[in-house]
């Protein structure tokens, strides 16, 4: 009874008319940025982000998850029809996506990419639902240090699982605490690293920051970057998938909702991790693997089926406990404080219309999201055609106004630049922005509750080892360090020998 209890209730904030308007507005823009790459949901939600100030914190919440899940679907237009993906969870739509389009076959490739992705994205909102209020009773019962502990160990696994190099993306994370650090201190009331510039007093915000790293940044290296595109085009009456489709991509896009919910709810993985997972599992499951990357419809089915479903799994932290699993939940969790709202545990019972607002309206924007993608692929084909020449200026514009009229301040425009090339040379030195973010967002979490924890020790570290919830994170995040260490001293070990064999 408290599953439709609780829905009713989220269905009633989530149907009033202005909730229903900037639902609509989230998804539709979603939609937009996945298609056209260049500037993912990241980038998108950091630059609508001050737009949302002037609007009720669950009015505003529920529009940029509207961006973040609605990118997901329009993600694949772009790897189906042009082998470019639209944002980073569509790169492995791109393998069998494109061949089916060049087989002819782009009708159902995009008709079974939307409906997996409402059905697994339904799918892992009732999940979200039915694992929330367990987890909720569960995350009441930590304290600061398993506060401090579980931020630990999520900055740890995001860097375990960087692309790149995870010494690189341990700099970036430590970076983004010394960056959260700066302003007032929160017990003392004294100026950190603030320069004698006011305008830092109150810290780097995070708009200029996520607008730099994810909209400057991915404007400055899509410039120089010659991007060639061959469209595909397709008539709406090609969209939906035949029997035979249906019943190829069925097990692909359950085990496909299955894998994202559960990897999207893990701190670090995100989206991407999640599609590339279910491609390998549908390839290793199927009786014909050689034809993964020559056009098969589960190989679209699967990984379009688990980032959606992954967006469902990445609200679980971030509602139950405050701990955003991804860049994009991060933007999520600075938006709620910056209106004054602590998310965690406490959220439920402080505010209900919220929580479960949101969460209605997550069904409610994945009906939306079925029914504008299918009519408007025409549209989103005739958008791909604009010239980055005349698209990119636009988001610079947009960002200038953004960051200026946040604090009406040229400080934060500065900054915003800063960051902008900052973001861009990390990129061509390969070291990955979301590290940065993460730990910016989550040290004002982890300095109160380290501060915290060691006033009610008495300044002793042991209180982090003696408590069980604590100890366990914490072994994991050293399990995680050491493991990383082992290629390299494989690599040493092997060196070693070649040498003394030489």
């Amino acid at each position: 009874m408290d599953f439709f209890a609780n829905l009713l209730t989220g269905l009633s904030v989530a149907i009033e008319p202005t909730n229903l308007i900037y639902c609509f507005i989230g998804v539709f823009v979603g939609t937009l940025v996945g298609v056209l790459p260049g500037i993912g949901p990241v980038g998108a939600m950091a630059i609508l982000l001050p737009l949302t100030f002037g609007l009720p914190p669950t009015t505003s919440i529920i529009m940029l998850a509207g961006i973040y899940y609605g990118a997901m679907y329009g993600g694949s237009t772009t790897s189906i029809l042009v082998n470019i993906p639209g944002e980073a969870a569509s790169v492995v739509t791109c393998l069998d996506g494109y061949q089916m389009a060049r087989q002819g076959r782009a009708g159902p490739a995009l008709g079974i990419s939307a409906f997996g992705s409402f059905i697994a994205g339904t799918l892992g909102i009732i999940g979200l639902q039915a694992i929330a209020p367990p987890l909720v009773s569960v995350a009441l019962r930590f304290g600061p240090p398993e506060y401090c502990s579980l931020v630990i160990l999520g900055l740890v696994v995001l860097s375990y699982l960087a692309q790149k190099s995870m010494p690189k993306a341990l700099m970036m994370a430590a970076l983004g605490v010394l960056l959260g650090t700066i302003g007032l201190d929160t017990m003392t009331g004294r100026p950190r690293f603030a320069f004698g510039i006011p305008e830092l007093l109150d810290g780097v915000g995070l708009v200029p920051l996520a607008m730099g790293l994810f909209g400057i940044s991915e404007v400055f290296i899509n410039v120089e970057q010659a991007v060639r595109r061959e469209i595909y085009d397709t008539k709406l009456k090609n969209l939906l998938p035949t029997f035979k489709d249906w019943m190829d991509s069925k097990w692909a896009i359950l085990r496909g909702t299955v894998i994202g919910f559960f990897i999207g709810a893990l701190p670090g993985p995100g989206t991407s991790v999640a599609s590339f997972v279910s491609y390998a599992v549908e390839k290793r499951v199927s009786k014909n693997p050689e034809k993964f990357g020559t056009g098969v419809i589960e190989g679209v089915a699967g990984p379009e089926s688990a980032n959606n479903a992954a967006t469902a799994g990445a609200m679980v932290p971030l509602l139950t406990m405050g701990i955003p699993g991804s860049v994009a939940v991060a933007i999520l969790l600075g938006a709620l404080m910056i209106h004054g709202i602590t998310p965690g545990p406490m959220l439920v019972k402080q505010h209900p219309g919220l929580f479960w607002g949101v969460i209605a309206s997550m069904y409610l924007g994945n009906i939306m999201l079925l029914v504008i993608n299918l009519p408007l692929i025409g549209m989103w084909v005739r958008l791909l055609r604009i010239p980055y020449a005349i698209f990119f200026p636009l988001i610079l514009m947009v960002c200038l106004i953004g960051a200026y009229a946040f604090n009406r301040s040229t400080v934060d425009v500065g900054l915003m630049l800063f960051f902008g090339v900052l973001g861009y040379l990390m990129r061509k030195f390969e070291y990955e922005p979301a590290p940065l973010v993460l730990a910016f967002v989550l040290t004002p979490i982890l300095d109160d509750a380290l501060r915290q924890s060691l006033i009610l020790s008495g300044g002793s570290f042991t209180i982090f080892v003696l408590r069980p919830i604590s100890s366990g994170c914490l072994i994991i995040a050293v399990l995680l360090l050491i493991t990383s260490a082992f290629p390299y001293f494989r690599k040493k070990g092997a060196k070693g020998a070649a040498e003394l064999n030489g």
